[in-house]
């Protein structure tokens, strides 16, 4: 099987080998980032590609990898994230391919409340939102990475990928940033009865806890929603050949392609050795 293409022109290195991994287990994340050894960096880094990958649109390339996504995630040790994403592919590999379509465009495209898009939970219908996608896609820039443009930088697969990239500090410095929008996510596709749940359970497992604080703000999106603001959007301007806005005032655009999915082993124990 082909790797699946990844969504930037510009790539610093390939994915970890599995090998590796499956000796290694994934260090809880505390307050602020742990110091990683380089085999708990290498899990850490695939755990996040793993979820970049399959919270992508599952276009006819990603269905096909399903054997290889769920070969890859059960050759990783024991964790509470590696638990979740097994919980997902299980589901994922069993479903019919036009089935997984729909199911995502209603849970990602058509629900305000598990839009991909995070920096409208945290700027919502306002001018700020516009800032934000502006320097976060120079926080790209200024670690090296240059995507293609298919999709807005607040792309939560796209945030995923650069994580990956540039690593726990620096890397996933949005994800922490947006964990509130996050747990936001998580909570209405838990609602709504969605395996992606347990993607996203996955992921907060590697981000640091929430405080109270955080449980209090996003009790107050899901009674209030994101800030508002009726006027004033034309600032939003463009980016890259499109334009961008608020969720519900465009169309989404078209899914970046999928990241590359490393060779998975023929065995667990080939993968042990």
């Amino acid at each position: 099987m082909s790797p699946l293409p990844f969504p930037s022109t510009k790539r610093p290195a390939g994915p970890p080998s599995i090998p590796a991994l499956v000796r290694t287990r994934v260090r809880a994340a505390v307050r602020r980032p742990a110091r990683l050894t380089p085999e708990e960096a290498e899990a850490r880094t695939l755990l996040l590609r793993l979820c970049s990958l399959l919270l992508q649109y599952p276009d006819t390339e990603l269905a096909a990898a399903r054997p290889v996504l769920t070969a890859t995630v059960e050759s990783l040790a024991p964790s509470p994230a590696v638990e979740h994403l097994a919980a997902f592919t299980s589901w994922f590999a069993g479903q019919d391919p036009e089935a997984l379509e729909r199911h995502y465009v209603e849970m990602f495209d058509l629900r305000r409340k598990s839009s991909l898009y995070l920096t409208y939970y945290l700027h919502g219908d306002t001018r700020r939102r516009g800032m934000a996608l502006l320097t976060l896609n120079q926080r790209y820039r200024a670690a090296g990475w240059d995507t293609d443009g298919a999709e807005l930088p607040d792309h939560l697969p796209v945030v995923l990928e650069f994580a990956a990239l540039v690593g726990t500090r620096g890397g996933e410095a949005p994800l922490r940033q947006h964990r509130r929008g996050l747990e936001l996510i998580h909570r209405a596709l838990t609602d709504a009865d969605s395996a992606y749940r347990h993607v996203l359970a996955a992921l907060l497992t590697l981000l640091p806890p929430p405080t109270e604080a955080d449980r209090a703000a996003v009790a107050q999106l899901v009674a209030e929603g994101p800030p508002n603001e009726e006027v004033g959007l034309d600032p939003y301007g463009t980016y890259g050949d499109g334009e961008f806005a608020p969720p519900g005032t465009f169309a989404p655009p078209t899914p970046a392609p999928p990241t590359r999915v490393p060779a998975a082993p023929t065995s667990r124990t080939e993968g042990a050795r």
